[in-house]
């Protein structure tokens, strides 16, 4: 066993919904986003919510340098989900994963089915360890009703129960890290069943500050914590972990003060030391 085989090894990745649908502050929005991500050089960033090819060409051009490995899956009008994934590690997979019911097209979540939503894999490794990544984004519940009766939630109940066969179909030796817009909160039956039905620990358990800021005339019951960056880790890993919340002040963007997102972001921060050759 030599030395430098035992020195800790770290893994860095920012999930984030960046609001990337048209609108006239949008690509400056996400022109700040880019700075902030390139003076920030994490592993790899999810981003949600990248609503259109040119935002998702803008990013990968702009993000380029620092980040020089992107995933996504093409489609007409977008990246398939809306899904972005950027890594400093060469991916060694990526796949698309379409949610197998996709949503209500006859409720104003038809914008969710139009999107395409699902899961985008990825798969790096740092040292000998796999690490795979699920990037994800669920329907959206558009009367913030978390209740079994409530016709998003059971959507989100389906959604939920494909994500958890897909992060258990996962290696056992592989790190795996589960993060987005999940559009459910903390607390709530189908947090509890999405981490129940895996072995999924999410670092910030018991951290009701919301991620989603609502908008004017939404009410505050939409001021919830809905997105997470999960884990599994193998048996012979004990990593640890440093979760916080991102992008919670306001820019100075072309002369305005505004927020980057709707949603704040999650950066976590893994360390482990490896074990012994």
């Amino acid at each position: 066993m030599t030395v430098h085989s035992r020195v800790m090894k770290t893994f860095s990745l920012l999930t984030f919904n960046c609001f990337g649908t048209p609108g006239i502050r949008t690509s400056a929005r996400l022109g700040r986003l880019a700075q902030k991500l390139n003076q920030s050089s994490y592993s790899m960033v999810c981003l949600q919510e990248v609503q259109t090819n040119r935002y998702r060409s803008f990013l990968t051009s702009a993000c380029g340098d620092q980040y020089p490995e992107q995933a996504y899956q093409p489609f007409i009008h977008a990246p398939k989900g809306g899904l972005m994934t950027l890594s400093q590690h060469p991916l060694v997979r990526q796949e698309f994963i379409l949610f197998q019911k996709r949503g209500l097209w006859y409720t104003p979540a038809v914008t969710d089915w139009i999107l395409h939503k699902g899961i985008l894999v990825t798969e790096t490794r740092v040292a000998d360890l796999p690490i795979i990544i699920l990037n994800t984004h669920l329907t959206a519940n558009y009367t913030a009703d978390w209740r079994s009766t409530n016709i998003f939630a059971r959507q989100e109940r389906r959604e939920i129960e494909q994500v958890a066969a897909v992060v258990n179909a996962q290696p056992t030796d592989a790190l795996v890290i589960v993060c987005g817009d999940f559009n459910i909160p903390r607390g709530t039956w189908l947090y509890d069943l999405l981490l129940s039905s895996t072995d999924l620990v999410d670092p910030m358990r018991g951290d009701t500050r919301p991620t989603f800021r609502p908008f004017r005339g939404m009410g505050s019951r939409y001021a919830v914590a809905i997105d997470y960056a999960l884990y599994r880790a193998p048996s012979t890993l004990k990593p640890e972990i440093d979760s916080r919340l991102r992008f919670q002040g306001t820019e100075r963007i072309n002369g305005r003060d505004m927020h980057i997102s709707d949603h704040v972001g999650i950066e976590t921060r893994l360390s482990w030391q490896p074990p012994p050759n």
